[in-house]
């Protein structure tokens, strides 16, 4: 709950760091039905590395996380911080565990709304902040 000036509550800071280590544990079990839980039905997902692919949709989200081979071996969520406001935004980095013990790091920034089943993300853009070298 928020109080009545707007301001985020405990329970929905709480809950808003979920969402990104939410996301991690889906996307390496390939949980695609999952994502459900992460984001809304109508959801953007920006992704920045090279060049922008533009996911509009929950099923666009879905289709393209289980088409893509360029997923890391695993997600570990860090650095998660809530920002409150309108829209709250809530950014996270990301290091993926890559195939050959490299790893990348990226950023995530998410515009979050609060729906009946609690908070999703309605807008999100990943930026890759580092590319390893083979």
């Amino acid at each position: 709950m928020t109080t009545t000036e707007g301001a985020l509550d405990v329970a929905d800071r709480l809950e808003l760091h979920e969402i990104p280590a939410l996301y991690g544990d889906l996307i390496d079990a390939r949980d695609w039905p999952g994502l459900a839980a992460v984001f809304t039905d109508d959801a953007v997902f920006e992704i920045t590395v090279k060049g922008t692919l533009v996911l509009r949709g929950l099923d666009a989200i879905r289709a393209h996380m289980d088409s893509t081979d360029a997923h890391p071996l695993a997600h570990l969520m860090v650095n998660i911080r809530v920002a409150g406001g309108d829209p709250v935004r809530l950014h996270s980095r990301v290091l993926g565990i890559l195939p050959g013990r490299l790893v990348g790091s990226g950023s995530y920034v998410d515009e979050v709304v609060r729906t009946p089943a609690g908070w999703r993300i309605r807008h999100r853009r990943f930026t890759m902040l580092r590319v390893p070298r083979a």
